[in-house]
């Protein structure tokens, strides 16, 4: 049994509350009216196109105007294909769904995949200079299966270089603008897809997280972001496959039920990829209505993270809008500094690795941006004895959560330690008072959750001074069904916004 609550539309038609998205979205977006097709969620659009209720054609068609005329201020889609081509496979999809040949869960859903991943005759740069003209051979895994699924791939998009850093700019394409104010932060490193996403120039949307890059851009542009547990959506790095990877693509969406949609899509082992699980299925909720469900606030880790005025009150807020769950503070018991810094090592030793011949090539040094050059330099001073230390840092963070797990069914804090800044900035250099050390200290606060191999949620929380803001979810691993569940419940109780 589900927590209470329903669609969002089902909850409309009782004359019950709109989910946050409806009202962010429709009420506020600054672009205007949004067309009726684009609205639609990414499950409705397949049923109606299954049921010859609209034509693929039409629905690219809606989609590509959209695109037209919001695009040029967000920046969020690069490489767009160019419309005769999108509109032929358009029209193909049309052919097979008319001649009665089974059709997949995305089936002529228009999508544009992160340019991080790899898409197979369509420019992919990674946000780079050194990539600008870089066309693949074969697709990433996840683009490969959203493909099988029934979508056509229109373009990519915009992401940071390497998908360095919560903030979508790179010199290739530039930065991305806000969903709700272009002056500002999309985020990142899944900027691009977040704010396609919130203002309907996609009906769903693919990214991936080391960082936060799933959890942070869904917090800036009010739509969710999932990290999936570890190994549920595999991947094929350029180096050791048998690396406990910190990475992961995930799913994004504007609502539960597309979340789920995607994701079950981009789910599965593969066998190219062997520290991948067999987490196909997404299963039930452990949830019920005869208990609350218990959620372990952790908040900003005891005053070791830095926030910015109304973050900690706005997700606090959002939590005490679920019907059916407590929320109660939570102590992690576990050092937040040696957390930080076991996730640091990883993330330097594993980008040296990777990255590293670029910066050995003199041609393309200069190419790199800085932050990136920073963390090669730094990466090559560890040592395989501080690796080692950085992997008992997470086993000992590993068996602590499974003692939180005894007492909360899910753990959660802010997705966001700031409000979105100016687009112009290169990062927050203080927070509240407080200097970052680095380019990414700002955004801490996610490091938890890439660390746990736990599968996160990012719950949009609320707005503030019309920017909005999100909160973390985690549960155990292999459980992102009950994060699901608290997002239905969550649309189905949450105020407008």
């Amino acid at each position: 049994m589900t927590l209470p609550g329903g669609t969002s539309e089902e909850n409309a038609a009782k004359g019950g509350v709109v989910s946050p998205f409806a009202a962010a979205h429709s009420l506020r977006a600054p672009e205007g009216d949004i067309p009726a097709l684009c609205a639609m969620s990414a499950g409705d659009l397949v049923g109606a196109i299954t049921a010859g209720e609209v034509s693929v054609v039409e629905v690219v068609t809606a989609f590509l105007d959209r695109i037209d005329a919001i695009n040029p201020v967000h920046n969020a889609i690069v490489s767009l294909r160019p419309r005769a081509e999108v509109l032929a496979d358009a029209a193909r999809k049309d052919a097979v769904r008319g001649a009665g040949a089974e059709i997949g869960p995305l089936f002529g859903l228009p999508v544009a995949i992160k340019d991080l991943a790899p898409t197979k005759g369509l420019t992919t740069t990674f946000g780079s200079p050194i990539f600008r003209d870089h066309v693949p051979d074969e697709d990433g895994i996840s683009t490969a299966r959203i493909r099988a699924a029934g979508a056509i791939v229109i373009g990519k998009t915009n992401t940071p270089e390497f998908g360095l850093g919560s903030h979508t700019f790179n010199e290739v394409f530039g930065a991305t603008g806000n969903a709700f104010d272009p002056s500002r932060s999309a985020g990142g490193s899944s900027g691009g897809a977040a704010v396609a996403l919130a203002t309907r120039m996609v009906p769903i949307a693919d990214g991936s997280d080391m960082g936060g890059s799933l959890r942070n851009p869904a917090a800036f542009n009010n739509v969710y972001g999932l990290r999936p547990s570890f190994g549920r959506v595999p991947s094929l790095p350029a180096g050791n496959v048998f690396e406990a990877q910190l990475a992961t693509d995930g799913p994004m969406a504007r609502s539960a039920e597309d979340l789920a949609l995607l994701l079950s899509v981009q789910s599965g082992a593969d066998p190219r990829q062997p520290l991948s699980s067999r987490l196909e299925s997404l299963g039930t909720s452990r949830f019920s209505q005869d208990r609350p469900v218990r959620i372990g606030w952790l908040g900003d880790l005891g005053g070791h993270l830095a926030m910015e005025d109304g973050i900690t009150d706005t997700g606090l807020a959002a939590l005490a809008r679920l019907q059916g769950a407590e929320t109660m503070p939570c102590d992690l018991g576990f050092d937040p500094e040696r957390l930080w810094q076991g996730f640091v090592v990883q993330r330097q030793a594993a980008l040296a690795m990777r990255y590293g011949p670029l910066f050995d090539d003199p041609t393309k040094r200069d190419l790199l941006k800085p932050e990136m050059q920073w963390e090669i330099e730094n990466g090559r001073t560890r040592s395989a004895l501080d690796l080692h230390h950085a992997f008992e840092t997470r086993t000992v963070l590993h068996l602590r959560l499974l003692d939180l797990f005894r007492r909360f069914d899910v753990l959660a804090l802010p997705a966001a330690q700031v409000w979105p800044f100016p687009v112009d900035w290169r990062w927050p250099q203080e927070i509240a008072g407080r200097k970052m050390d680095s380019y990414h200290r700002w955004m801490e606060c996610v490091a938890l959750g890439t660390l746990s191999g736990c599968p996160v949620l990012a719950l949009p929380a609320g707005f503030r001074d019309g920017l909005s803001t999100g909160v973390q979810i985690i549960a155990p691993l292999g459980r992102e069904a009950d994060l699901i569940d608290l997002a239905r419940a969550y649309e189905g109780r949450s105020p407008a916004v």
